[in-house]
């Protein structure tokens, strides 16, 4: 029977620039490759091809989208064998800890006709400045938007009853948890549930769910607590041993967009736009955050205001969307001239030779495994 795949982002395009998470989601592997070589040289191919060897033997396999271009992969991890892939080229420049021992470079770049790249060198001069120019235009526009955004959240954080904020905080706590903790440390990992991408918001909510009984959609407003009651939640699981998973906003990643506690089959996420979900399956319900803890009549109080600045701030994340658009474009011409260069024979030995070392690596993980039970 195939495993399954998880999907999630450990890096995004946000308000804060290009925004890595990539050593939380790696830092546990005991076998990581780290891959080196342009655009077009067929990285995500190969992270893929290992990927799906993996689920056909029947283990479970993360995929580490890329928030450029989501269809494509930037990561692959096996967490069964303790052992990933990754794309160690810019933005995510990923350096080895220890160096052999566990990380390995891959220079995907011997597989290329440097010759013919060489009189592509204008080209590829300009398109490279092309997509530097976009990026920067994109996180400073994001970052605009994230100012108007503050504006927005003012006015409901003005109107909240914090009193009754922390009550229904302590009521989850209570209901999550009881009197549980376990003697263990716990386990946590930070990612993104979803990001900015040129084709706009993408997430993987439901994927990443889906074998969660027990489902919590936040409902609120910009500025009503939901990131706050997040970090909260979070921090009492870690406290009490158990492990955790917390999900990054992907626009402003100081603040959290949802948490997973998969020992006790509890998530809990924000639930509005741009991942906004309704109640599909039994176990699920709402928590409804302006109900719960704003003042009654914040919304028509101030309706034209939030009017204006939900119209600002719609305006700046399109034109935001537009900037990583044109980088995807020029990237895609890049790749062009990359791919008319290589000799994808030669990424395919060193995809064997990863692989040859993965099975050595999951017979390894076995025998470990044997010894333990031993014990």
């Amino acid at each position: 029977m195939a495993g399954k795949i998880l999907h999630y982002f450990a890096g995004g395009n946000t308000a804060r620039g290009f925004y890595s998470l990539y050593d939380s989601n790696l830092k546990d592997l005991s076998r990581l490759f780290i891959l080196k070589g342009g655009p077009g040289t067929g990285k995500s191919t190969l992270m893929k091809k290992i990927g799906r060897q993996w689920l056909e033997k029947g283990y479970n396999v993360e995929y580490l989208h890329c928030s450029s271009d989501n269809e494509s992969i930037d990561g692959v991890m096996i967490p069964a064998i303790k052992a990933g892939i990754v794309d160690g080229t810019a933005p995510h420049v990923i350096e080895p800890k220890t160096p052999g021992a566990v990380e390995e470079y891959v220079n995907l770049g011997e597989a290329w006709d440097s010759r013919l790249l060489l009189e592509s060198k204008q080209e590829i001069v300009k398109l490279s400045k092309e997509i530097s120019q976009a990026f920067t235009q994109a996180y400073s526009t994001y970052a605009e938007a994230l100012r108007i955004h503050d504006d927005l959240e003012k006015i409901y954080i003005d109107n909240i009853d914090f009193e009754k904020a922390n009550s229904l905080t302590n009521r989850l706590i209570d209901m999550f948890f009881g009197t549980i903790s376990l003697n263990k440390q716990s386990a946590v990992k930070h990612r993104f549930l979803g990001a900015a991408t040129p084709k706009g918001p993408v997430d993987y909510i439901q994927n990443l769910t889906e074998d969660i009984p027990k489902r919590y959609f936040i409902k609120g407003r910009p500025g009503s607590g939901k990131s706050t009651m997040l970090k909260k939640l979070a921090a009492e699981a870690e406290e009490r041993g158990f492990d955790v998973e917390v999900y990054h906003c992907g626009f402003d990643p100081e603040s959290l967009d949802m948490v997973i506690i998969r020992e006790i089959g509890i998530c809990i996420f924000d639930s509005t736009a741009p991942h906004e979900y309704f109640p599909s399956r039994d176990g699920d319900e709402i928590i409804d955050m302006y109900k719960a803890v704003v003042a009654p009549g914040t919304d028509e109080i101030f309706a034209d205001e939030i009017e204006r600045v939900a119209k600002r701030y719609k305006e700046r994340m399109l034109t935001a969307s537009s900037h990583l658009a044109r980088a995807k474009q020029f990237h895609d011409e890049l790749e062009t001239i990359y791919i008319k260069a290589v000799d994808f024979s030669i990424v395919d030995d060193f995809a064997e030779k990863i692989q040859a070392d993965f099975l050595s690596q999951a017979a390894l993980q076995e025998d470990i495994s044997r010894q333990v039970l031993r014990v």
